[in-house]
């Protein structure tokens, strides 16, 4: 890893199916030496070989730690050579062991690559010494997770999402309200969500309306912190409705369009990508 860059190149020490469409994968290696997880929703980029490829191919840090720099340089590789970039939440990382974990879940169906972007090809097919290329967690990028801000905490989560769903819940204060929504193909992606805040979970189904839920819903008084994340436009529209019908103050939403229906990471961002994401740089 750079001294400067949160550059690594963590390989595969071990893959589970934790549900019918999710797979955990463990990360480690020499280039996880030293790490550290603060807090919950920790993202990374993972960067994903091309085919004939045995690792990825990425551009060396520079002596001065200059990220655009380093990046303008992967973006100028060979598309052809230029491995696929997503973003990934941390799941758990262990100290004792070095290792960190990755859940992914698994668009399309078995051996029917038509929906299926890199990152679950990849997944896919993992096995132990697979070599993957990670940038972050990174303070530059961060944006900071308050679980116990407000009265009591409302979160939304689809599928894509649950990782960083599991870790926010796993940091909630003892004993504090919380509501999650959670959106889930079948009852078969349900997991568990320790935590030890006061939590109470409400599954969705794909096709279900976030807002119409919440909007139905019986909540806790008081004014709510809120997390939201999962689909673009799912996220969109909660967030719509927590401000503009609950008054919510929009500093008080954490929101995350963790992908986009019939678009991907190498895709061109929309109007409403752009706009969000300079929501998010403004803080609110």
């Amino acid at each position: 890893m750079s001294p400067s860059l949160p550059l690594r190149r963590p390989h595969v020490t071990a893959v589970r199916r934790i549900t019918p469409r999710t797979v955990r994968v463990t990360l480690g290696g020499p280039s996880l030496d030293g790490f550290v997880l603060a807090g919950p929703d920790q993202q990374v980029k993972l960067f994903f070989p091309r085919p004939g490829q045995a690792e990825p191919v990425l551009p060396v840090p520079g002596p001065d730690g200059d990220t655009m720099r380093w990046y303008a340089a992967y973006a100028a590789l060979p598309e052809a050579e230029r491995p696929w970039m997503r973003s990934y939440t941390l799941r758990a990382h262990d100290p004792a062991a070095g290792t960190v974990d990755v859940d992914f879940f698994l668009h399309g169906g078995e051996g029917d690559g038509g929906d299926e972007g890199p990152a679950t090809r990849w997944a896919r097919t993992a096995r132990p010494g697979d070599v993957l290329g990670m940038f972050g967690p990174s303070e530059e990028f961060a944006v900071p997770v308050d679980p116990g801000a407000g009265d009591w905490t409302l979160l939304y989560a689809d599928a894509c999402a649950f990782p960083a769903l599991a870790t926010v819940v796993a940091a909630l204060p003892p004993g504090r309200r919380a509501v999650a929504y959670v959106q889930v193909p079948d009852a078969a992606e349900e997991q568990p969500l320790p935590t030890p805040g006061d939590l109470a979970v409400r599954f969705l189904r794909d096709g279900d309306s976030p807002v119409d839920a919440v909007r139905a819903g019986d909540l806790p008084e008081g004014r709510p912190y809120a997390w939201l994340a999962g689909e673009a436009s799912a996220v969109r529209g909660l967030r719509r409705h927590l401000v503009e019908e609950r008054g919510l103050d929009r500093r008080s939403v954490h929101f995350t369009g963790y992908w986009r229906r019939r678009l991907a990471q190498d895709d061109a961002p929309t109007p409403e990508d752009l706009a969000e994401a300079k929501e998010r740089l403004a803080g609110g």
